[in-house]
């Protein structure tokens, strides 16, 4: 699931990515904290299932980044 240049920079150090950009992080987090907050406290069922789909969602999203940007 990673790329050529990624698979180099964990074994020799070499072509590495600078880093995600660190609004992506922040936007993230966001995201994912208040899908979880929604998907605990919401009190109707509907809520808060797409609420943990939300989450989910994002969670596979940054993984997919994560994984592609290495």
């Amino acid at each position: 699931m990673t790329s050529t240049r990624a698979s180099r920079c964990m074994t020799y150090g070499e072509q590495c990515a600078p880093g995600l950009p660190e609004w992506l992080f922040d936007w993230g987090v966001g995201l994912g904290a208040a899908a979880f907050v929604v998907a605990l406290a919401a009190p109707v069922v509907r809520v808060r299932q797409v609420a943990l789909t939300v989450q989910i969602l994002a969670e596979c999203a940054a993984l997919c980044v994560i994984l592609s940007h290495a």
